[in-house]
């Protein structure tokens, strides 16, 4: 991007401003990891005063899940990762069909490994790979973006808003771009970074703890725990057939090999279960 327009769309936001520390070259190891760790103390509290904001965003996106929506996330670099994580981890551990939580990152897959450049800055990109999903009013859309400021996400739920689709955002700048087309916005204010601009930092850290928000509690709300277990996660290891049998173990009182051959033979710890208390 030229630096004219750089500048313009970065300026007077939050996550660019410069870092409460300096000379960071001639700090011990020690020095760097303990202010750093100081920042990253200041993180859950910025969340806490977001949370409102982030529970209206969950009650719809559960909403529209249990009518048969799905959850879409657009993002670029760093945030669109995030988002790709969180959608990739929905199936191993609540069992959920994969497309039911969709991440897409500017530049497509190869992005995820390896920046493309400018890729986030075309406005019309994000609308244009949501369009290959089939994306539809019945789907919400959240743009992850921690300046606020991405063309891509932007443009992507400017688009979605034009076509009735419902949006969400979330980022670290307070009245930001994406705020203004959201209908949802989550606004998590963590302030400078100890790296200025580095926002894979403390903003990808409150992004990341902001997503496992919205889907944990979104999952419980669909049945997804029981108590507090994951009684539909996937069994695709042994660690996890471990635990699953455990599960197993803790609600019907059978001993490890009984209630491992009862998960073995159902699939799910939900399903053991079910076939322990009718026998």
């Amino acid at each position: 991007m030229p630096e004219a327009i750089e500048h313009d769309r970065m300026s007077n936001t939050i996550t660019e401003s410069s870092s409460n520390y300096d000379r960071l070259e001639e700090m011990s190891f020690q020095e760097l990891m303990e202010n750093m760790n100081k920042e990253d103390k200041t993180v859950p509290l910025a969340i806490e005063k977001a949370i409102p904001s982030i529970e209206a965003l969950a009650k719809v996106v559960h909403e529209r899940i249990a009518a048969g929506g799905r959850l879409f996330y657009i993002g670029a670099g760093t945030s669109g990762r995030l988002g790709i994580v969180d959608a990739s981890e929905c199936p191993p551990t609540y069992g959920v069909p994969h497309g039911m939580v969709i991440g897409l990152i500017a530049g497509g897959d190869h992005a995820i490994r390896k920046a493309v450049e400018f890729a986030e800055d075309d406005p019309d990109q994000g609308w244009k790979d949501l369009q290959a999903h089939d994306v539809s009013p019945k789907d919400v859309v959240i743009g992850i973006a921690a300046s606020g400021t991405t063309p891509y996400v932007v443009g992507g739920l400017r688009h979605c808003r034009e076509q009735g689709i419902t949006t969400g955002c979330v980022t670290c700048n307070p009245n930001a771009p994406v705020s203004h087309v959201a209908d949802f916005p989550v606004e998590v204010v963590v302030g400078p970074e100890f790296v200025t601009g580095s926002t894979r930092m403390k903003a990808g850290t409150a992004q990341k703890l902001t997503l496992n928000m919205i889907t944990t509690s979104v999952m419980v709300k669909l049945g997804r725990v029981k108590g507090n277990r994951m009684v539909d996660m996937q069994l695709s290891n042994d660690k996890l057939v471990d635990r699953g049998t455990k599960m197993v173990m803790a609600e019907t009182g059978l001993g490890y090999d009984a209630a491992n051959a009862l998960l073995v033979k159902h699939g799910s710890v939900r399903n053991a279960v079910e076939a322990a208390e009718k026998s």
